[in-house]
């Protein structure tokens, strides 16, 4: 995708919030429910926890409203609410619209299942909106995987967890935050990462890994280039929080170093939708990120999707 043209109203984020459920289930509760280790699993995915429960509207609500109550915007003003899941709690209707409800917008809502793309592409959906004439979006990315998760199976179960992050972005006059973007789908690859309606998650492991890494590169590199940097540019990256193995191996091929990598999978597992806004929000809570800096997001998700976004933090 083209870079984003400057005569484009541009947006900028204002507000962000997560939520994660209480329970926790650490590699050590995992080993008394199936043939498994701590050192196994760290080793393997970097991770060593993750929480589990609750709904994706609850959690949406939840990190909405830590978001709109950071903004300071009135919820009755937000022109819409994008929910980015692949867990919804009803066939139907999507998920957005008891989110919408129950923080108090009065403003269209809709759910894109993208996977672990997700909270990637409902963003830069958003900033489509806000150059369309919409002055403030809510976007959120929730999922509940341990719903779907067949917790006898020690190569899926160490794997995911439940958790939500949202951020609000408002129209600001002139160029906004995002630079480039881009958004991507390979769906021969379909098969190697689903869910059958009322049906666990099925993985083939090594496949996704071999395609995670190719398919993150590559569409990273894509925005890089649109927004006309290098990986030296770049203040932060950050990955889906699927496997630390796939982060390291694509901060590497994209030449960005680790330590300015962006990581809490070892504490919440695999997110999907929620990973990315989960790992941005502890970033800026960290105070990693200043005016200016270019922030990398980029991740890959079940379809096979792949999505990233150039954004200059503060805008311009």
């Amino acid at each position: 995708m083209p870079a984003v043209p400057p005569n484009v109203r541009g947006a900028v984020i204002t507000g962000w919030g997560t939520a994660l459920p209480p329970k926790v289930l650490t590699n050590f509760d995992l080993e008394q429910m199936f043939d498994t280790s701590n050192d196994w699993i760290v080793e393997r995915t970097g991770i060593h926890q993750r929480h589990v429960g609750g709904t994706t509207v609850g959690l949406s609500v939840e990190s909405g409203r830590a978001a709109l109550d950071m903004s300071g915007v009135d919820p009755a003003t937000i022109d819409a609410l994008v929910l980015a899941t692949t867990t919804p709690d009803r066939m139907v209707p999507g998920s957005a619209a008891a989110v919408q409800n129950e923080l108090g917008l009065r403003c269209g809502s809709y759910d894109v299942n993208a996977a672990c793309s997700g909270f990637v592409y409902a963003l830069v959906q958003g900033h489509g909106m806000v150059a369309m004439g919409a002055k403030k979006v809510l976007v959120i990315g929730t999922d509940t995987l341990a719903r779907i998760t067949d917790w006898t199976d020690r190569n899926t179960a160490i794997l995911f967890a439940d958790g939500s992050g949202a951020v609000v972005i408002e129209a600001v006059d002139g160029p906004g935050q995002l630079v480039s973007w881009d958004l991507d789908a390979d769906g021969s690859a379909e098969r190697f990462l689903y869910a059958d309606i009322g049906a666990n998650i099925h993985m083939d492991g090594k496949e996704v890994f071999r395609r995670a890494v190719r398919i993150m590169v590559d569409s990273g590199t894509k925005s890089m280039n649109h927004a006309g940097v290098t990986a030296d540019d770049i203040a932060l990256v950050v990955p889906h929080q699927a496997n630390i193995r796939i982060i390291q191996a694509a901060c590497d091929r994209l030449g960005i170093p680790i330590e300015r990598a962006a990581t809490v999978l070892h504490r919440t597992g695999n997110t999907s939708s929620a990973s990315v806004p989960l790992a941005l929000a502890d970033a800026l809570d960290a105070g990693r990120v200043n005016k200016g800096d270019l922030v990398l997001l980029v991740g890959f998700g079940a379809g096979m999707t792949a999505a990233s976004a150039v954004l200059r933090w503060g805008g311009e």
